[in-house]
């Protein structure tokens, strides 16, 4: 993914956290998992810069979205305290892995500040721009 489409990735965002009148951190990752784009509305908590950054490593790491891995990880779940491993992870919505048009991956897109159901729909609105 080059600069160019992270940072379009990044006013998509932007613009679907403005129609919801949410404050998000929104954090591009590349397919190696480096931050490639970032901003954080004004009123956005700092814990969501963070928070963004690791939903997208998540989903970059196991090129999976991060709501689909948080089944099995609470205790007694066979993945128990998957979360804690790889520098830290979150399994809940808002990371969201992203690909091009021919289906390849390249990178995962990170959204925090609102609900989780809110973060998830602004991450896969980004997501889906790219493959428009």
């Amino acid at each position: 993914m080059d600069f160019s489409t992270a940072q379009s990735l990044v006013a998509v965002a932007k613009s679907e956290a403005d129609k919801t009148g949410v404050s998000v951190s929104i954090a591009v990752l590349d397919a190696a998992a480096h931050l490639l784009a970032f901003a954080r509305s004004e009123a956005a908590a700092l814990g969501t810069i963070d928070v963004s950054q690791r939903k997208a490593r998540t989903a970059a790491l196991f090129q999976t979205d991060s709501s689909e891995l948080g089944a099995g990880v609470g205790p007694g779940g066979p993945a128990y305290t998957f979360e804690n491993t790889n520098g830290g992870l979150i399994v809940f919505g808002g990371g969201v892995v992203l690909r091009n048009k021919d289906g390849a991956f390249i990178g995962a897109i990170g959204i925090a500040g609102a609900t989780i159901e809110q973060d998830e729909a602004i991450a896969k609105a980004a997501a889906s721009s790219i493959l428009a």
